[in-house]
């Protein structure tokens, strides 16, 4: 039950921030955006933090500090999006694999190839690491979204749709308690005729 209601104020303090989004970026930009942004901002300064334990203070080599830096941020990033952003359940033994193939793509693809590719083409590596960090964001959020953690949009959709129809038939409801009250107050004046007719005179 704990868990259930820390997940239900991470919701309601992510879609409260979307709400105050300004240029009508809340009408654009999931909650799951922002809850995405937030857990990412707080792994890649444990990916930093553990970096700098692994390389600086154990001495061990960079490519090994670096993986297992990034490693351990990656797990905690799942944990967290699964748990509390996209409250996902689908079933562990397929959404670990294909989690673990997409960060490896991911540090392929941008960690490695598009910083050095930039860098290579004259853009500062500062800029090159911070273009390739917007990249890994977009890419990494669509991936959880829409392959990892698909499961999640089913409920939002059923809980949307049954939200709707709990909201129609309370219209109905209220709409046959009205014609009802009606259909009495029309009734009222005719058995009252009618009770008049049918009393004898003195």
């Amino acid at each position: 039950m704990e868990s259930v209601a820390h997940r239900a104020r991470f919701a309601a303090v992510m879609t409260a921030i979307t709400g105050k989004l300004p240029f009508g970026l809340s009408r654009v930009v999931a909650p799951s955006v922002v809850g995405y942004l937030l857990i990412n901002l707080c792994t890649f300064f444990i990916d930093l933090a553990l970096l700098a334990v692994f390389h600086g203070a154990l001495k061990l080599p960079l490519p090994v500090a670096v993986t297992l830096s990034y490693g351990s941020a990656g797990t905690v990033s799942y944990i967290a999006n699964r748990v509390l952003n996209f409250r996902s359940h689908g079933p562990l033994g397929r959404q670990v694999p294909l989690y673990v193939v997409i960060m490896a793509s991911n540090y392929f693809i941008f960690v490695l190839g598009l910083t050095d590719g930039l860098a290579a083409a004259g853009v500062f590596y500062e800029l090159a690491r911070v273009i390739a960090a917007c990249c890994e964001g977009v890419y990494l959020y669509c991936c959880m979204r829409w392959l990892i953690f698909r499961d999640a949009a089913r409920p939002a959709a059923t809980t949307e749709q049954a939200a709707t129809a709990g909201q129609a038939g309370v219209a109905e409801q209220a709409g046959a308690s009205e014609q009802a009250a009606a259909t009495e107050l029309t009734a009222a004046p005719e058995s009252s005729r009618q009770a008049s007719a049918g009393r004898p005179e003195r």
